[in-house]
């Protein structure tokens, strides 16, 4: 096997298992994802020869930003990205509403997000796991920023709702 053939296959099995997860964030459909995926990591090791990447680190935020922009793509392929516009919102989650997320567990959590509509899960996605911010979460994905926010908004008060029915129905 040649050196190249041997950096893959350890990159792959370094970072497999957190791609994966990025992906079925964005993509809930297993098959659907598996795709998404795939697609990524061709990409990824098509490119990775060319890449300059600093540090590891470096190299592992950049191929994640492969894998989302690889399922933003897939999702406005499929025309699965659909925002609700909605008046922009000012309002806060009341304190009846906030969830008690600790009581759940990441796989619980991951499964209430991969319900939210496609619009709340991309969003919530974008800001919250990758870091985004409104104004850059618009341009990617061609919308207004407080279509951004508002999806957002609605999709944490979503998901609060749907922490709090889980928690109690425990």
């Amino acid at each position: 096997m040649s050196a190249y053939g041997r950096k893959t296959r350890e990159l792959y099995k370094m970072y497999i298992e957190e791609l994966s997860s990025v992906c079925y964030r964005y993509v809930p459909s297993k098959n659907d994802a598996k795709d998404v995926l795939q697609n990524s990591l061709v990409r990824i090791f098509i490119a990775i020869p060319a890449i300059d990447y600093r540090n590891e680190e470096s190299l592992r935020a950049w191929m994640i930003k492969v894998v989302v922009n690889e399922a933003l793509s897939f999702l406005r392929g499929r025309k699965k990205l659909l925002f609700i516009e909605q008046d922009p919102v000012s309002i806060q989650i009341s304190d009846d509403e906030e969830p008690q997320a600790e009581k759940i567990s990441s796989d619980e959590l991951h499964r209430l997000i991969s319900k939210l509509p496609d619009g709340y899960r991309t969003v919530i996605n974008l800001y919250v796991f990758e870091g985004y911010t409104h104004k850059k979460i618009a341009a990617m994905l061609g919308i207004t920023e407080s279509t951004s926010a508002s999806q957002l908004y609605y999709a944490k008060r979503e998901l609060a709702k749907r922490i709090n029915e889980l928690i109690d129905s425990k």
